[in-house]
């Protein structure tokens, strides 16, 4: 799995972007924060990524400017019914210390105003993740989702199964049995062979 890229920008589009790293064009879609934050065509640049891997069909990669907002889309995206594109939209139409507040009050009106988000899915959202929205003390500035996604070579594991349909509740004791010594791929074939056995 790709958790980030460094490298020449070689292309930059609305809503996209072409990284060039160790010889290898790699595109990316990304969020309207982290299409803000490209510099000029051919300098250096640096994304976090989120590699999204779909049954039969292309890998695709998220970029984001900060670990944050990548923490929210893969949070997002664990919700049934959410996936990349609805999770950018919802990155991109609002900012992230509004979207946690709206999330723990359950505000479905804030959720709808963005464009592609319909009642059940603002619904959805709220209902399924305002538990897993943590205050920091008592300065609504520092809401923030709480950092549950483990590093590593774990935590690629963690992407992968989400990218596959399977919510963190499902798999977290399974994670727990892994070694992590062993390579990313021969863990996400055990993860799975684990979850099959459940």
């Amino acid at each position: 799995m790709i958790a980030s890229l460094r490298g020449a920008l070689l292309e930059s589009g609305p809503d996209s972007a072409v990284i060039e790293a160790g010889g290898v064009g790699y595109a990316v879609t990304l969020t309207a924060a982290a299409q803000r934050a490209l510099p000029a065509l051919g300098a250096a640049t640096f994304l976090l990524v989120h590699t999204h891997v779909v049954k039969d069909g292309p890998t695709q990669l998220y970029g984001f400017c900060d670990v944050e907002e990548r923490r929210i889309f893969e949070t997002l995206i664990s919700v049934q019914g959410v996936g990349p594109k609805v999770a950018l939209a919802i990155l991109s139409g609002m900012a992230q210390g509004e979207l946690v507040r709206a999330i723990a009050a359950s505000d479905i009106a804030a959720l709808v105003r963005i464009r592609g988000v319909g009642r059940k899915t603002a619904e959805r959202i709220t209902v399924e993740l305002r538990d897993k929205i943590g205050i920091a003390g008592s300065d609504a500035a520092t809401v923030r989702l709480p950092s549950t996604v483990p590093t590593g070579r774990i935590g690629e594991v963690h992407a992968a199964l989400t990218a596959l349909g399977y919510k963190p509740s499902e798999f977290d004791v399974v994670l727990a049995r892994l070694d992590e010594t062993h390579p990313v791929t021969d863990l996400i074939k055990q993860a799975l062979g684990l979850l099959r056995r459940k």
